[in-house]
């Protein structure tokens, strides 16, 4: 689900900066350009683990700001495919299930990949018509799901008003299987 991925990047750092200590300067810079942002095939930006080697310092003509090559690692967001995450129900509605880690909500389980059964109701919430009686996918529960694909759309170059917020990474589950679904349907 984490990974540590090493980086290098040429960066510029801005002469504002460099009146603080310098690893400290820089670990701000990388973290203004790195943390909260995907990068296709590799995954959300968590954190700066930490710096491991820095070059440069030049400052080339017509700039202002000295240009460092810095090696360093990131703490990367990924889960595996086949992987079983506990995520929270979000939404739901006729495509499926939404669910959120809170820092990522981006998770979808379409409607193929519920339990065989599955009704969506009239307030607009999934129930699991089970042998043993119905089971309701109800809001802000606790969800097992299993990671099926991950998704790196590219970016559209025009989008809709009434669109949904472009997502850089999708993560797409499933629920149907032993000890995924609702929590609360195996607890007893």
């Amino acid at each position: 689900m984490f990974y540590l991925s090493l980086i290098e990047h040429n960066l510029h750092l801005p002469p504002h900066l460099l009146n603080r200590p310098l690893v400290d300067a820089i670990k701000d810079e990388l973290e203004r350009l790195y943390l909260d942002k995907v990068i296709t095939n590799l995954g959300l930006c968590i954190s700066v683990y930490d710096i491991r080697s820095l070059e440069g310092g030049f400052i080339y003509p017509g700039e202002g700001s000295s240009t460092y090559k810095v090696v360093f690692r990131l703490l990367i967001f990924r889960p595996f495919i086949g992987e079983v995450i506990c995520a929270k129900l979000k939404a739901s509605d006729a495509t499926g299930l939404h669910l959120t880690l809170g820092f990522f909500s981006d998770i979808h389980v379409p409607v193929h990949l519920l339990p065989k059964e599955s009704e969506m109701g009239e307030d607009g919430i999934w129930v699991w018509k089970h042998e043993f009686g119905d089971l309701a996918m109800d809001l802000d529960e606790e969800v097992n799901v299993r990671v099926t694909k991950i998704n790196y759309p590219s970016i559209p170059v025009e989008q809709d008003a009434n669109a949904q917020p472009f997502a850089p990474m999708q993560i797409i589950g499933e629920i149907y299987g032993d000890g995924l679904g609702l929590i609360s349907w195996w607890a007893d």
